[in-house]
């Protein structure tokens, strides 16, 4: 079974965003660690990433938002090679935004694992159509969300159970395993 794998974006994501709902309620996910959430440095991010993927047993399915999405596309090819696949949800956009600049310039190469990139048509931190150009650089499937904002708690993105049925399609045979009941989101992953 692949380890599920958390990767927050700039300034982490707080108690009731959906990745941090996940990472309690999902068994076996691990949550990437920064030592500076507020003034990233490329080096020390994909560093961090890279050494929690190869502490894993096994493959991983990265789940990443926002930065943590650039920094995944970042990745040395020892770890990329771990990676079964990734959901990719409202990427930043690290050349317009001074504080997120060592990140630029973003890779524009195929990936070489399955990814969904999730995108939002008003997402303020990244246009939608930069979004689909790195979905068609990396190689994406592309969800594109109506008004959906950054696709974080501030656009009403609690535990998000589109976002979880689409981590499932990504999982393979091995599907979702809970800690804690979450008996909405199960029913909607039956129905999905």
């Amino acid at each position: 079974m692949p380890t599920i794998l958390i990767v927050p974006g700039w300034r982490d994501s707080g108690p009731a965003h959906w990745q941090s709902l996940w990472a309690e309620r999902l068994l076996g996910a691990v949550r990437v660690q920064q030592d500076d959430w507020v003034s990233p440095t490329r080096e020390a991010w994909v560093r961090s990433i890279g050494q929690t993927i190869l502490a894993q047993p096994g493959p991983v399915v990265v789940v990443a938002h926002s930065l943590g999405c650039i920094a995944t596309t970042h990745l040395p090819p020892e770890a990329v090679a771990r990676i079964q696949g990734a959901l990719l949800v409202a990427p930043a956009d690290p050349e317009r935004r001074a504080a997120l600049a060592d990140f630029a310039p973003v890779p524009y190469q195929k990936l070489p694992y399955r990814n969904v990139l999730v995108a939002s048509s008003n997402d303020p931190y990244c246009p939608v159509r930069l979004a689909g150009a790195y979905a068609r650089a990396w190689g994406s499937e592309l969800v594109r969300l109506q008004d959906a904002g950054h696709i974080n708690v501030d656009s009403g993105h609690g535990a998000w159970p589109l976002g979880l049925a689409l981590l499932q399609s990504l999982m393979g045979d091995a599907g979702l395993h809970f800690k804690t009941p979450m008996a909405q989101t199960q029913d909607t992953l039956e129905t999905a």
